[in-house]
């Protein structure tokens, strides 16, 4: 796969503009402050960490993308037989189509990121049987030494005082459901 992408290790298909400033939305990219990339013959040799950085940035803007899409949702107001103007109708939806498109593509973007990522850490990942430690495997006994009397005591009275309080919350619970049971009821007799 990497033969096959001349420009930036995972992010084949994405407008330039996109690859150099990944983190800011299109027609901000000459903004100050920003961290220049990696010279041009620097791109065959970014490290994962580069790519995750890119990656966190995605996602920021991912989350973004979302918030202004939720937002213009809110405020677009429901038919409910008061007539709008068409144009403002027609204005959001193509504010909703534009975010709804960019979103696609940072998905894509972020795509891309984690398969360029797995690919150069494939050598540092560990296989699913390393992560899950005690399948197929008998749990090995653990030697417990034992513990002073006043720590036993201590325990057995700290259960105790958390059995009282699960009990005393059961019945708080208890009594709110059939308090919630006892409003409804009234509140259906009302209607």
């Amino acid at each position: 796969m990497a033969a096959s992408l001349p420009q930036k290790p995972g992010m084949a298909g994405m407008p330039p503009q996109q690859q150099q400033q990944p983190h800011l939305p299109p027609g901000a990219a000459s903004a100050a402050g920003q961290q220049p990339m990696p010279p041009q013959g620097a791109l065959r040799e970014i490290s994962p960490v580069f790519l995750c950085r890119i990656g966190q940035e995605t996602v920021q803007d991912i989350v973004t993308r979302t918030m202004e899409i939720f937002q213009i949702t809110r405020a677009t107001q429901l038919p409910n037989g008061v007539t709008q103007s068409q144009a403002m109708y027609q204005d959001r939806f193509g504010k909703l189509q534009e975010h709804l498109r960019q979103l696609a593509l940072l998905f894509r973007k972020l795509r891309l990121l984690y398969e360029r990522c797995v690919e150069m850490t494939s050598d540092l990942q560990e296989g699913p049987a390393e992560l899950l430690p005690y399948v197929g495997e008998e749990l090995a006994s653990v030697r417990v030494e034992p513990c002073s009397p006043a720590v036993i005591q201590e325990r057995k009275e700290v259960l105790e005082k958390v059995r009282q309080k699960n009990q005393e919350m059961k019945v708080l619970m208890d009594q709110m459901r059939n308090l919630l049971w006892d409003v409804n009821a009234m509140l259906t007799l009302r209607k």
